[in-house]
């Protein structure tokens, strides 16, 4: 669906150029997205290829196993219906731990794991269980201590202060995380009754 949407809105701005016989405007913005895009890229891997490296040499070293047992009260809470000493426990905590550092994209493999090994215990194939659901909405609402990548693009496109977004940060996914949670408890309580 998003896919016909950004289509529509490319054939929208091409068909609007070639009426208003602004053609060059296309050709401007096709060059200068894609400088854009190879700009943001270079500066955005090194960031991420770190992370990553970080998080396996903490995944490898079992430095995330014992965070995950660290976790593992508040997991027990959050996720009461999951088994104990289940995968994709770590997988959450492995996944909370790349948002903290608001690494979406090294988060984003963990996510995946996680709701696969989520969908092996669940009883409906075909419907997302409560604790799918609450991982989803804790994963979206994620709180963000240091936003590594707002960081980098900030500093990428000139930014003075690339880090006094911090405390907004915070603030900002700390009320997100605490909304998103309470939201899916109610709503979880409400639809069961």
């Amino acid at each position: 669906m998003v896919n016909k949407i950004w289509g529509f809105f490319i054939l929208v701005g091409i068909m609007f150029c070639l009426f208003t016989s602004n053609i060059s405007a296309i050709n401007k913005e096709i060059i200068s997205s894609g400088k854009t895009t190879i700009d943001m890229m270079l500066q955005l891997f090194p960031v991420i290829a770190l992370w990553l490296g970080i998080i396996n040499i903490a995944k490898e070293s079992g430095l995330l196993e014992k965070f995950t047992h660290l976790l593992m009260p508040l997991l027990r809470y959050i996720f009461p219906d999951i088994p104990e000493g289940h995968e994709s426990l770590g997988f959450i905590a492995s996944n909370m731990v790349a948002n903290m550092f608001g690494l979406g994209s090294a988060a984003t493999p963990f996510g995946l794991k996680a709701m696969k090994s989520l969908q092996q215990i669940n009883d409906k194939k075909d419907t997302a269980s409560k604790s799918m659901i609450t991982f989803l909405v804790l994963n979206t609402s994620c709180l963000t201590i240091i936003p590594t990548t707002i960081i980098s693009l900030r500093t990428l496109y000139g930014s003075n202060n690339p880090t006094e977004i911090l405390l907004a940060c915070l603030i900002a996914t700390t009320s997100s995380t605490i909304f998103g949670f309470l939201a899916d408890r109610v709503l979880g309580r409400v639809l069961n009754d």
